[in-house]
């Protein structure tokens, strides 16, 4: 069944509730920071790479509590998380250059995730060379961009992300996006931290030019999170409910229990992309209070993006600087 998920995560718990095992060649561990859940899936193995379909490398999933979006200290303990586990990625000297990527249509709010977070970050490249005397040595350079998309540019962001460091020359990218979910309970709350790169556009099945250290040749990190699930997921998930439920009212060995039970699952996705598909196209459905979590979300992962570049200053210094 093709499932269409951007998280590592789910693309593990698929695996392992269609097979009955773990992914081989695929290491997972939890912890908790807090309130706030984290789950690093590290694929190891070519094997791992080919059943998840995640190329090899570090995914981090940090589960936010319920109602983050309207306590601001548990979006400080989110952010701090975020820090915490982005500073064990970030291989950089304090000299060192980061350049952070807002990917997506600020024009869209579910895709506008990527440019809000840009808005937010502590850019400090030009003043490392304009004001050197006046700025800590412990600041590091960091300098932004939001490339927008191919419909508002007319270049793929790929191009544009690679001009940008073939003339700057950063030694680290890290790169915020929108992604797709499979589960409704995951969009806007989980936040996916990896080392492998992204595809912009995968999420929605506009898989654009690959940003990863491949194609750059420099470390990329990526940072998503889910904001749109597709509408055939949803119906497919209704429909489960009511299959699950019509088998617990029905009688074991009779007929009618017997036809639910032999219902493949596989066919039933197909036959409900296939009935949606010329009513509403690729439909991806977000809720309807997206315009103020995304807002929430970009402060949640700017101030763990700043936290983690600057760990010469505080938190409060960089809201100075950023306010």
């Amino acid at each position: 069944m093709s499932v269409r998920t951007d998280l590592a995560v789910e693309s593990k718990e698929i695996y392992e509730k269609e097979n009955k095992r773990k992914v081989p060649g695929v290491n997972v561990s939890t912890s908790n920071i807090g309130p706030v859940k984290i789950t690093n899936v590290e694929v190891q193995t070519d094997e791992g790479e080919n059943l998840m379909q995640k190329p090899i490398g570090t995914y981090i999933t940090i589960d936010m509590p319920r109602y983050t979006h309207y306590d601001a200290e548990v979006m400080d303990e989110v952010s701090e998380a975020i820090a915490e586990e982005l500073s064990k990625l970030i291989k950089l000297e304090e000299s060192m250059t980061a350049l952070v990527v807002g990917l997506g249509n600020w024009n869209v709010t579910p895709d506008a995730l990527g440019p809000k977070v840009v808005n937010k970050i502590m850019i400090t490249r030009h003043l490392k060379k304009l004001i050197p005397d006046s700025i800590d040595e412990g600041i590091r350079p960091v300098c932004s961009l939001s490339p927008g998309v191919l419909g508002i540019t007319g270049m793929e962001t790929g191009e544009i992300i690679k001009g940008v460091v073939d003339k700057i020359k950063p030694n680290l990218i890290i790169c915020i996006d929108a992604l797709a979910s499979r589960k409704l309970e995951r969009v806007n709350t989980t936040i996916q931290i990896g080392t492998t790169g992204i595809s912009p556009g995968a999420g929605v099945g506009n898989r654009r030019m690959e940003i990863s250290e491949k194609t750059l040749g420099i470390p990329v990190i990526a940072i998503g999170v889910p904001t749109v699930v597709d509408a055939a997921t949803i119906a497919n998930d209704t429909v489960d409910m009511v299959l699950d439920e019509m088998i617990k009212s029905a009688k074991s060995g009779k007929e009618f229990y017997d036809m639910l039970k032999s219902i493949n699952k596989c066919e039933k996705q197909k036959m409900i992309e296939e009935i949606l598909h010329p009513y509403v196209g690729d439909l991806m459905v977000t809720p309807k209070e997206v315009d103020a979590v995304i807002d929430s979300l970009s402060k949640v992962i700017a101030n763990g993006i700043n936290i983690a570049l600057q760990p010469a200053l505080t938190k409060e210094d960089i809201n100075k600087y950023i306010q």
